[in-house]
């Protein structure tokens, strides 16, 4: 089953393309690497998950955000490379998660963009990962998800 198929299986859909928020561009590729910045849990320009895990936050609410961020990189892959079907694996996810001081649970909540790229793309969505708490994240968000995937 191809990748875009089964995001409908799991009743999702790719939002549009996030543009650049700054002076970057969303992803760049180099040889059959594609490096892509970091996404916030906004979906086609609305946000979804604003405020710190621990406060306004739970660790299952941030673990939807980090899905979110996740479809919005995958958006940003379909509109880099034409297909999903064009991805070899997911190779590195950066997390990082908006929460309160001694947050340690980062790791569950990156879990939510890390399941759903297994999910997509089985073995390939495999990766290596860092999932880390900070004070404060754009916009106020509570997840942001950057992604190195292998292409073809």
């Amino acid at each position: 089953m191809n990748p875009e198929a089964k995001l409908a299986e799991l009743g999702l859909s790719l939002p549009n393309p996030p543009a650049a928020a700054g002076s970057y561009v969303p992803t760049v590729r180099t040889g059959n690497l594609l490096y892509c910045a970091g996404t916030i849990a906004v979906f086609n320009g609305q946000q979804t998950h604003v405020g710190q895990v621990g406060r306004e936050q739970t660790i299952e609410s941030a673990k939807k955000a980090a899905e979110v961020c996740a479809l919005n990189t995958l958006a940003n892959i379909k509109a880099a490379v034409g297909s999903l079907d064009r991805v070899v694996r997911i190779v590195f996810v950066s997390g990082f998660v908006n929460a309160v001081d001694g947050f340690a649970d980062s790791p569950a909540v990156i879990n939510g963009a890390s399941d759903l790229f297994v999910q997509v793309f089985g073995e390939a969505g495999k990766h290596a990962r860092a999932a880390v708490a900070v004070n404060g994240l754009p916009r106020g968000t509570t997840v942001e998800v950057q992604v190195v995937a292998e292409v073809k």
